[in-house]
């Protein structure tokens, strides 16, 4: 796998992640699942939905 999230992208991934969760469980809702997976392609910079339509934020040196 390859890059395709930027730092920018992975910090806004992260903070929209646990910003569904933390309203998932105010709220009492299973729907808090659902932030985890901004949070996963935030953590590991890898987004298949983004790799499919050929969109990278990644910056050409921290390609891996």
């Amino acid at each position: 796998m390859t890059c395709n999230v930027g730092k920018t992208e992975q910090i806004a991934r992260i903070v929209i992640g646990v910003g569904i969760v933390l309203i998932g469980i105010s709220y009492k809702s299973w729907w808090g699942i659902i932030g985890l997976a901004p949070i996963i392609t935030g953590t590991i910079r890898y987004c298949p939905a983004s790799d499919a339509l050929g969109i990278s934020t990644c910056d050409a040196n921290n390609k891996q």
